[in-house]
């Protein structure tokens, strides 16, 4: 009998790729997304239940229909700059909300519950690479609602609900290596597929914020990783965790920091030219954000394998240019 494993925001970016891993791995991914900031086209790996997850009575249902033992949760509000604006939202989707899913979720007996997690729980870095050991002093609502989950699912898990994990993402980037689903956001801040919208004419130019780093081309380095390869991390997660592993949380990254300035010459060496303008820095901003990713090497086996950041944009610009290549002939 197939297993299925319930994913929440599966409807949305990396949602979406874990959901195709998933299927790709054997399992049936149950995707629960109220299609707010996620797309019904991206569910294309099993069936949907459009909801919230604080919807108790549909996740009840979902978990005894589908006999869930495991969940990947991915939902929840993802922009610094607007968890600043509008901290309530931040601190409602990331925690309040999913207080009554866990409570669900231990009713039911879920065993596994993996968390997309942040690299913006550790705050300014005090050293590059970034290990978990790292402090954990995030700078904005967004971090800090995220590491509240953290707290809070560690906790519960001493209290008696499921094992856990956190994974913590660094800057994830790219599209499926066969071009089928991508990353689509409204408003879109992330740089990449800003600087492929710029190089298709679908933006007037690529705003990059600093060139004035204490960095080898003076522009923010940061570490890039494929959203394939992210997806694979959660289930090899689920797996361990269903053996037995040690709950805890492990960083997501390439391990290498890439600069802006190194972003744009690859589009450049790739034929593409983006127009771009630079700005002053954002508040906030470091300099460098790279991973240390040996702690997750160890406990779960994974590494990256799309690591080049060629084949990341490669990818990324593919999947852009056929969403434009559609909207044309509509």
């Amino acid at each position: 009998m197939t297993q299925s494993i319930l994913v929440t925001g599966g409807a949305g970016y990396i949602g979406s790729h874990v959901c195709k891993e998933l299927a790709r791995a054997g399992y049936l991914p149950v995707t629960l997304d109220n299609l707010v900031t996620g797309r019904r086209d991206f569910v294309r790996f099993g069936p949907l239940i459009e909801s919230c997850v604080s919807n108790t009575d549909a996740v009840r249902k979902a978990i005894k229909q589908y006999d869930i033992k495991a969940v990947i949760d991915l939902a929840g509000s993802i922009e610094v700059a607007e968890s600043v604006i509008d901290p309530l939202k931040y601190y409602n989707n990331n925690l309040a909300v999913k207080i009554p899913f866990l409570h669900i979720l231990r009713e039911c007996g879920v065993r596994v519950f993996v968390f997309s997690s942040t690299a913006a729980v550790y705050g300014e870095p005090v050293a590059v690479p970034i290990a978990e050991t790292h402090p954990l002093l995030p700078k904005n609502p967004y971090g800090r609602s995220k590491l509240a989950f953290e707290h809070l699912l560690q906790e519960f898990h001493h209290a008696g609900g499921p094992a856990w994990m956190a994974l913590r993402y660094f800057n994830a980037a790219g599209a499926s290596m066969d071009g089928d689903i991508g990353e689509s956001h409204d408003p879109e801040t992330h740089l990449i597929p800003r600087a492929c919208m710029a190089a298709l004419g679908k933006t007037p130019q690529l705003d990059i914020y600093g060139n004035d780093y204490p960095t080898p081309d003076g522009t923010a380095l940061r570490d890039y990783v494929h959203v394939q390869d992210l997806a694979s991390a959660h289930i090899l997660a689920v797996q361990a965790l269903l053996k037995g592993a040690t709950p805890g949380a492990y960083n997501l990254g390439n391990g290498v920091g890439t600069s802006i300035g190194e972003v744009m010459e690859c589009f450049t060496q790739l034929g593409l030219r983006v127009p771009h303008a630079f700005k002053g820095r954002r508040a906030g901003d470091p300099a460098r954000l790279v991973a240390d990713i040996s702690a997750v090497k160890k406990a779960l086996g994974w590494s990256p394998e799309h690591t080049s950041i060629e084949s990341i944009i490669r990818s990324a610009y593919r999947w852009h240019e056929s969403c434009l290549k559609l909207t044309k002939a509509s």
